[in-house]
């Protein structure tokens, strides 16, 4: 007997490291995602395996319930360790997922490839907790940290707006099909970027406008939502990347990359590294590959819709 649970991949617009002050997020569940297969087991253990896209196994170990539950202070933080510390959070939550068991045969299997940046943490934290029927958000906060917007994307098939209302999530889902979707794409970097270094930064940077850079952001974000035509979304988006290049004291992708490009360059989550969003007149595909980036992605066959 066996039990699958999915959840979506993420993107998000609009709010990168404001959301964490409250400010309002525009993001985008994914086509891709990964689900978490668990079958029964036994010795008080958990047999793990890890796939990548590809099928090919990126973690495998056997962790055992008293790891679980004692959640030992690592000498070093690895693949494992991490994962004790998730499954810990998650008994202290609830205990009776290992309470009430003989042991669990668990594979997670991802839908896209793990360099992509898309959320292999996000989806991996709300498939574990539907599993263990606790809430995903307290689990987020409980382990890793972060605004919970990934969380949002995973429980979520259609566009949303989130933001935290007293370090509480607010989901609002968004009836957002934009005609203009055949100049969307979404061109990765080759790079995998660590949040937590950007999240250091964003908070070094940090200045005491941060309520008017907010009401900015929001606004920005509204318009974005509700832009009828390709012209007013990359406007929009333009005006955003300019104001997150100020607050974060970097240069904007484009400048740094791309400065001959014919469009509008998006960052997307992490500054630096993952995906970008690329709005433009002509298909764009010839000018990323012969910069060396060959993964470009449409926003029909990229976004949940």
């Amino acid at each position: 007997m066996k039990t699958t649970f999915y959840s979506n991949g993420k993107l998000l617009i609009t709010g990168e490291y404001l959301v964490l002050d409250g400010a309002k997020a525009f993001a985008l569940p994914t086509k891709f995602g990964q689900n978490l297969v668990v079958a029964k087991g036994e010795n008080q253990e958990i047999q793990w395996k890890s796939y990548d896209a590809d099928t090919s196994i990126w973690f495998e170990d056997t962790i055992t319930f008293a790891e679980i539950t004692n959640n030992p202070e690592p000498e070093t933080e690895t693949i494992k360790t991490t994962l004790i510390n998730i499954l810990h959070e998650a008994y202290l939550l609830n205990p009776e997922f290992l309470t009430q068991s003989e042991g669990y045969q668990i594979s997670t299997q991802l839908t896209f490839p793990k360099n992509w940046g898309l959320g292999t943490s996000s989806t991996l934290l709300n498939n574990i907790a539907q599993w263990t029927k606790i809430d995903a958000f307290t689990l987020l906060k409980n382990s890793f940290g972060g605004s919970g917007y990934d969380i949002a994307c995973a429980q979520n098939n259609t566009p949303i707006l989130y933001h935290l209302q007293q370090n509480l999530p607010t989901v609002e889902t968004v009836n957002f099909k934009p005609e203009f979707s055949q100049n969307l794409n979404f061109v990765y970097l080759n790079k995998k970027q660590s949040s937590k270094a950007a999240i250091t930064a964003y908070y070094n940077n940090k200045n005491s406008h941060l309520s008017k850079i907010i009401a900015n952001n929001d606004k920005i974000t509204q318009t974005v939502i509700q832009a009828k035509t390709g012209k007013e979304f990359a406007k929009a988006l333009a005006i955003h990347e300019a104001e997150m290049s100020n607050i974060l004291e970097m240069q904007t992708i484009k400048e740094r990359l791309f400065p001959d490009f014919e469009g509008v360059i998006k960052s997307l989550g992490a500054w630096g590294g993952d995906f970008v969003m690329v709005i433009s007149k002509d298909n764009p595909t010839e000018y990323f590959t012969a910069k060396g980036y060959k993964t470009i992605i449409p926003y029909n066959e990229m976004i949940l819709t």
